[in-house]
């Protein structure tokens, strides 16, 4: 079957579930961008550093979206913009465990001023939501913005099927895959099995059930994630980021302030440019290296429009 590019990705579902159901859905790729163009799809990878102490954290947040063109590039007039952050854990900002809350703010706000109909924050917390969005500082953003802050409960969950090398049908968090727009925001931090938890791994935040059992064969686990995603845009705030206590921490003394964000629309070459903060090699993090083998994207920025940013 032959889709109208200029069909909404919301407009997509509705159509895909009523010829053949969710698994059809999940196969057909039809996930944030579908109306984008070619040029708008091209790969790239901002990387923007706040040089001065003086910089804030939205002056640095913009400016890495003009870097890339503008949020025109990925939110059109009328969209509805899901933004997946970080906030599974009941932490303070400052410890890094969880994103920005500025960073967030600053998002949100470019959204509608690209004329987004509405923007939705969504994350499956891993303590109880409430807290989290109390002590993150998401709810505030939510109030402060107008934003649509989703409390995760069992009727937004539904079975899809990934596709997966290792996961087949899983419960889905519905408002990530409902959007038109879909906004990876996810804090970069240490992880004590993956070693890191970046973009690709903010997808465990997107999915229910016995999420304990995803930490088995992890590396595949991360890849088959961000394979059925499939977000607009990546942007991986390392303003602060955890070096080791992850991924949920608890102490500042492990926290480094970098003062930089990754923006870009390949998930691979994000992750990858964010591990370098690490001191790590890409090739030294088994999730990139296997999601850059099984086509997802590259560590190679040769290949991409590749900006360093100095605000």
């Amino acid at each position: 079957m032959m889709f109208d590019h200029r069909m909404t990705r919301r407009e997509s579902l509705h159509t895909l579930l009523k010829l053949s159901g969710t698994a059809a859905l999940a196969g057909a790729g039809l996930w944030p961008g579908l109306a984008r163009s070619a040029s708008q799809q091209r790969r790239f990878v901002v990387e923007a550093v706040a040089q001065s102490q003086g910089i804030s954290v939205p002056v640095l947040t913009r400016k890495t979206f003009e870097a890339a063109g503008g949020i025109q590039r990925f939110v059109s007039k009328g969209d509805v913009v899901v933004i997946k952050p970080n906030i599974s854990w009941a932490r303070r900002p400052e410890l890094a465990a969880t994103t920005h809350p500025e960073v967030l703010l600053t998002v949100i706000e470019l959204c509608q001023e690209a004329g987004a109909k509405k923007v939705r924050i969504a994350d499956n917390t891993i303590h109880d939501a409430r807290r989290c969005f109390a002590i993150t500082g998401a709810g505030q953003v939510a109030k402060q913005t107008g934003a649509d802050l989703i409390y995760p409960r069992s009727s937004l969950m539904r079975k899809m099927n990934l596709h997966g090398s290792r996961l087949d049908v899983w419960p889905v968090y519905t408002p990530l895959v409902e959007a038109d727009t879909l906004i990876n925001l996810p804090v970069a931090k240490h992880h004590s099995l993956s070693r890191l938890t970046l973009g690709m791994k903010n997808w465990i935040g997107a999915v229910d059930g016995s999420r304990w059992s995803l930490h088995q064969d992890i590396n595949q686990t991360i890849v088959d994630l961000a394979r059925f995603f499939k977000p607009t845009v990546t942007l991986i705030d390392a303003v602060r980021i955890m070096t080791r206590n992850g991924p949920s921490g608890g102490s500042t003394a492990d926290v480094q302030v970098k003062n930089t964000l990754i923006l870009s629309n390949d998930p691979v070459a994000a992750d990858a440019a964010a591990a370098k903060l690490f001191d790590r090699k890409p090739e030294q993090i088994g999730f990139i290296r296997l999601a850059q083998k099984q086509g997802l994207g590259t560590a190679d920025f040769q290949q991409l429009e590749h900006r360093k940013v100095a605000v």
